[in-house]
């Protein structure tokens, strides 16, 4: 075979391939699958989320909100609306004005920050209880932290209603990309700081063998998420092509949604967003499903 016949080859299956995404994009048979697939997906982790949390209820009963339960409820609650909007897409693009879908959107994204920044606080008072320093200030902290997110955000949104301009866009995903950032170094700091004090303990027992392979692959695992998040999100906010709404493109939904995130997306960066959120979210409730002993718990107090 000569080269020009192989690049007639190439040529053809490109325009194949091009025709193919063309179909299935403009095809509202596949929508349906697709869409409803992503439901399936969120709803799938968002009853499994709720089954967990009923179960620890049941386990632990007298100690009130725990840490364990909030973060489960509120991994229920993250997936049971992704899962809800996918369901009446079609009424989420007719809602107006257009800034009720960006909130719509982001809201889960934000949420599931604050879902993964508490396993972080988790983390933290376990490894400073363990070294005898006062863990008064890490809870302040975490609502400060979430409390000044939020608000940039809801400024942000009201920007954009008032001045709906590419630049706000722009700063949005930046912004977005930055909470990523912090959320990956949280859970390398702590995260390898609980690893490494758990690995210093001798490991004969079944159950601290357990645990260190429990906070090792749940650090790796949320930490590559966010950090993946972010790059992406800087990668997307100066990607002219990234300008895609994704409510229109069932592929990218798919694909990116099964990755985690929100509003608009390239197709580059939806293939190197593969396994961000769902997969995750699913992966990390498989490894934390060990329900707590039902005496001698020091760890699990009330959220004050």
């Amino acid at each position: 075979m000569n080269s020009s016949s192989a690049n007639f080859i190439m040529a053809y299956r490109l325009t194949n391939a091009s025709d193919w995404w063309i179909e299935v994009n403009n095809s509202p048979i596949w929508q349906n699958r697709i869409f409803h697939t992503l439901a399936g997906l969120y709803g799938f982790v968002a009853v499994v989320a709720l089954i967990q949390l009923v179960r620890i209820e049941l386990r632990v009963p007298e100690y009130g909100w725990t840490t364990q339960k909030v973060f489960h409820f509120l991994n229920f609650v993250v997936n049971a609306v992704r899962s809800v909007v996918f369901v009446f897409r079609t009424d989420v693009q007719r809602i107006k004005p257009e800034i009720l879908q960006h909130v719509l959107l982001d809201t889960p994204s934000l949420a599931f920050f604050t879902t993964y920044a508490l396993l972080v606080l988790f983390w933290a008072e376990i490894y400073y209880q363990a070294r005898a320093v006062s863990t008064d200030g890490l809870r302040p902290s975490f609502f400060t932290i979430n409390g000044v997110v939020y608000a940039i955000q809801v400024a942000l949104w009201l920007i954009m209603w008032w001045k709906p301009i590419h630049l706000m866009i722009v700063l949005s995903k930046i912004f977005f990309a930055g909470v990523s950032l912090f959320a990956a170094l949280g859970f390398l700091l702590y995260g390898g700081r609980l690893f490494l004090m758990l690995q210093r303990f001798p490991v004969e027992s079944k159950g601290r063998r357990k645990k260190l392979q429990e906070v090792g692959y749940v650090t790796t695992i949320c930490f590559l998420c966010f950090l993946t998040r972010c790059i992406m999100m800087c990668f997307n906010a100066f990607d002219k092509a990234a300008d895609l709404d994704v409510l229109n493109h069932p592929v990218l939904n798919f694909l990116y949604y099964l990755a985690g995130s929100s509003s608009k997306v390239s197709l580059g960066s939806v293939l190197w967003l593969k396994l961000v959120e769902i997969l995750p979210s699913a992966l990390v409730l498989f490894i934390l499903r060990k329900l707590p002993p039902k005496r001698g718990i020091t760890q699990y107090h009330p959220i004050r």
